[in-house]
């Protein structure tokens, strides 16, 4: 196999999982390559300025956890949006090239069909069937939602955010480093042990 080079890959098309969508929902395809910036701001694009209710992320192989980091985000970002999550194998077709064929045989290539799992997503600004396989209602917007989401913005807010709250831990070690050593001084030194001594 060593002198055999992967020429291309391709992935069958297969219609999106899901039923009654718009006929021009967006599908956002998530290769391992992307950047998840890029993907996103065309995707809030859509969402706000296009003003489109649904969107898809799809993403197979080693593109599936990009593709949910993407989905977080965009939940975060907009909220209250419905989710379904499909998650179903794909095939991808690889042909590879003998790079050295033998002289005077023709070149030869070689098909390589591979399961991977793929991930589709439709996130909903419009509800969905609560019943269908893989649906996750909107995270609520009160209570224990709020307070997570507060926690991680401000961890991953500005480096200022970060900066502020260190300082007072490392007072209190400060002062117990002090009291610690205030009490040793005295005896250390022996001033006190030995002025009684001189009376005598």
């Amino acid at each position: 196999m060593e002198n055999f080079r992967k020429v291309r890959t391709s992935e069958e098309e297969s219609p999106l999982p899901f039923p009654d969508l718009p006929p021009d929902v967006v599908e956002m395809k998530v290769k391992e390559g992307s950047k998840i910036r890029n993907l996103m701001n065309f995707a809030m694009a859509q969402m706000e300025l296009k003003g489109s209710r649904q969107i898809v992320f799809s993403g197979c192989g080693r593109a599936v956890t990009k593709t949910i980091t993407c989905v977080e985000i965009m939940k975060r970002k907009l909220g209250g949006l419905h989710q379904v999550t499909k998650v179903r194998y794909k095939t991808l077709l690889e042909v590879w090239e003998n790079q050295d064929p033998l002289p005077g045989s023709p070149a030869q290539n070689l098909t390589v069909h591979k399961n991977v799992p793929s991930i589709c997503i439709l996130l909903s600004r419009d509800p969905l069937d609560p019943n269908q396989t893989g649906y996750q209602p909107p995270e609520p917007r009160h209570g224990l939602g709020t307070q997570l989401s507060e926690a991680e913005d401000t961890s991953s807010s500005s480096t200022k955010g970060l900066k502020r709250p260190l300082p007072p831990p490392r007072d209190e070690l400060l002062t117990k480093k002090l009291q610690v050593q205030v009490p040793d001084s005295p005896r250390g030194s022996g001033t006190t042990n030995h002025q009684p001594d001189h009376h005598h």
